[in-house]
């Protein structure tokens, strides 16, 4: 099985230095890329700006803003089996880039921000007979949100988080599956979350021959 799974931040840039983007880790990724990489299987990690080594045995794809994830994306989705998309893609971008650093005035200034495209409602477009995994991070009407996510984006599940596993080594779950009802996972290490993740990817492509 051929997976793609996408991790960490992006950045977008208002000039040269300065950037929106969020605190993602992409722990949950690399760990998720590992773990299917030692089950055999063949990955793409399409990767944002984090401080992990690429894991061995997988291709990784650096990126940094949310276009060039969305370029890497579709230029690996043909030929996969399944996406597991874990990152934290910025959902605004500022309207402009200057060329040059901003010097810091008295003043205050207004930054437009436009919408950045959604990689995995593009993708959940065209998705085919390919299975999709998403994440919703959350911090108030958590489930709600994940439900509509999982249908907006066609996705065959969808695992539910919060902002306390931003980061660490442990994480506590919640999965949904597409028709399905709520299970709470007990909280483990990113590491353990990730093989369960990969087996339930498995399992999903199998229902699906």
């Amino acid at each position: 099985m051929r997976i793609l799974v996408t991790a960490g931040p992006t950045r977008e840039f208002f000039d040269t230095v300065r950037f929106i983007s969020n605190p993602s880790s992409g722990k949950m990724g690399y760990a998720l890329a590992r773990a299917a990489a030692r089950r055999g299987h063949e990955v793409v990690l399409v990767s944002g700006p984090v401080a992990l080594k690429p894991p061995s045995g997988v291709e990784t794809i650096q990126v940094i803003s949310a276009a060039e994830m969305s370029q890497a994306c579709k230029r690996a989705f043909p030929d996969c089996h399944a996406v597991i998309a874990t990152a934290a893609v910025c959902d605004y971008r500022p309207e402009y880039r200057l060329d040059h650093k901003l010097k810091k005035q008295a003043r205050t200034r207004s930054i437009r921000l436009l919408p950045t495209e959604d990689i995995l409602a593009s993708l959940g477009r065209r998705k085919g007979h390919r299975v999709l995994i998403g994440f919703a991070m959350e911090d108030h009407s958590a489930r709600p949100n994940a439900e509509s996510k999982l249908r907006r984006k066609s996705l065959d599940a969808i695992l539910l988080n919060g902002p306390e596993n931003i980061g660490g080594n442990q994480a506590r779950m919640e999965l949904l599956l597409r028709g399905g009802k709520w299970d709470i996972w007990p909280a483990a290490s990113k590491n353990t979350v990730a093989t369960r993740i990969i087996r339930l990817a498995e399992q999903l492509v199998a229902d699906r021959d």
